[in-house]
């Protein structure tokens, strides 16, 4: 299959063969190479470019994407706008794809992007947490939307890492305000749609204002979604899409993670402001800027768990997608793949061996040591203990951006010996996971999945390998 001989030429994971050779018995060295392959697999399915190009056409001068269609020879200018970790590929499809029909654009994407485009200034900025530079890179394209008119198109590039890549900041709310808050909710165990509640409404760009600005262009969204539920007003927190969040909300998050008392005066005085109606909220459905927002979802989380189960019945295995929304705690999910492997090994079920389970979505961790390590790699830790001595048994859990929370490694890979390997190593499982320090375990180990960036974006993937 010309696919597979894509993954492997590619080569996501840069420590493969160190991660099989882990491994105790044959049947498990057997197990962990079907898993990474499998990943790989996933990996290119949703490689950013590819998926722009196999979904964005131009035919007979129609742009076509998705159920969408546009005239070309109807706008007078095209502009291309956006931010996040896959827009730099994204960016130099749409550029191979228009050439000099693109009047000028600008996309903020993470430092370490290495795309090269002609046209479209790819503006580098920080990631998770915002800086100076994104904020400079929000305004150009403010810039960029407020001058286009009513026979421009505006072709907004918009992926996972958008809403940290894009600050806009309002009402007197600080840089430095915002980098404070934003890393204590990535630290309490928040959900994205509720950190992105709280950041729409200390921005001027997300949360439908960029929509605001460009009116009355006509709007193009292409999107590769990092959001279970792929809800547009959640990635990259909706800068083109009415906004159903209210101040108030952003309010009620912060009080529930016990945020709202610490949190800068600078922002809690324009949240209560908007409370009372003193401060403008975020745009609305309704609202006669969103009657020329066209939106099309390029890829998501299911695009690379359905092309990771084709891989694994490709390979032989029995093969089930258990779930494309997984969401929760990362030391609650990690137990229950682990009890699924255990089933699988002693009854068969839900599917009998050689059997390959998928998931996909995207964990928290609640942090409350001192440690360092990403959601991935707090999953794969907790659920090492209940895959004990169970030959050919694996999980392997990893971002598909490569970057697991703070960390250098994308995730990490556990099987049926890794107790035994870790004890006589002297690390104790139970105290990594109370510090949340997985990093540590699995860099000990030497089972951390390393790939580097990998340019696309679609929240998590877990795989159980069970041979």
């Amino acid at each position: 299959m010309r696919i597979l001989q894509g993954v492997f030429q590619m080569n996501y994971i840069r420590n493969k063969e160190a991660l099989i050779s882990n491994a105790k018995t044959n049947l498990t060295k057997k197990a962990r190479a079907v898993a990474l392959k499998t990943i790989e697999h996933a990996l290119y399915s949703v490689d950013a470019k590819r998926l722009l190009k196999s979904k964005v056409k131009i035919e007979a001068n129609q742009l076509i994407a998705g159920t969408h269609s546009f005239d070309l020879a109807s706008f007078q200018n095209i502009y291309v706008v956006g931010g996040g970790k896959a827009t730099g590929a994204m960016a130099q499809a749409i550029e191979d794809l228009l050439g000099k029909r693109i009047t000028a654009g600008l996309v903020n994407v993470p430092y370490q992007d290495k795309h090269a485009t002609r046209i479209i200034e790819l503006h580098k900025a920080s990631h998770p947490i915002p800086d100076e530079t994104g904020a400079e890179g929000a305004h150009h394209m403010m810039e960029i939307a407020e001058n286009a008119d009513h026979d421009d198109l505006v072709i907004v590039l918009i992926s996972g890492g958008g809403s940290s890549l894009m600050p806009m900041l309002r009402d007197g709310v600080s840089l430095h305000d915002k980098r404070e808050l934003t890393e204590k909710l990535l630290r309490s165990g928040a959900e994205i749609d509720e950190i992105n509640t709280v950041r729409k409404h200390l921005s001027g760009f997300k949360g439908g204002w960029l929509a605001k600005k460009a009116y009355p262009a006509t709007i193009l969204n292409l999107i590769i979604s990092d959001v279970v539920g792929d809800s547009l007003e959640t990635i990259a927190s909706g800068p083109t899409v009415p906004d159903p969040t209210t101040f108030a909300g952003a309010r009620s998050v912060l009080l529930k993670y016990g945020l709202w008392a610490t949190a800068p005066a600078s922002i809690r005085s324009l949240i209560s402001d908007g409370c009372k109606g003193l401060a403008a909220e975020t745009p609305k459905a309704g609202d006669v800027c969103f009657e020329k927002v066209h939106s099309a979802i390029l890829g998501n989380n299911r695009t690379a768990a359905l092309a990771a189960l084709e891989f694994l019945r490709s390979e032989g295995l029995n093969a089930l997608l258990l779930t494309s929304r997984l969401e929760g705690e990362a030391r609650t999910a990690g137990p229950i793949l682990s009890s699924i492997a255990a089933a699988i090994a002693s009854s068969g079920n839900p599917v009998q061996k050689p059997a390959g389970i998928v998931l996909s979505g995207e964990t928290v961790v609640t942090v409350r040591g001192k440690g360092c390590g990403g959601r991935n790699q707090e999953l794969a830790l907790s659920a090492a203990s209940i895959m004990q001595n169970i030959d050919g048994a694996v999980i392997a859990s990893m971002s598909t951006d490569g970057i697991d929370g703070p960390t250098d490694a994308a995730g990490a890979v556990v099987d049926g010996e890794s107790i035994e390997r870790a004890k006589r190593l002297c690390l104790e499982p139970e105290a990594f996971l109370a510090n949340n320090d997985s990093y540590k375990f699995f860099s000990t180990l030497g089972d951390l999945i390393v790939t580097g960036p990998t340019g696309t974006n679609v929240n998590d993937i877990s795989l159980v390998v069970v041979l």
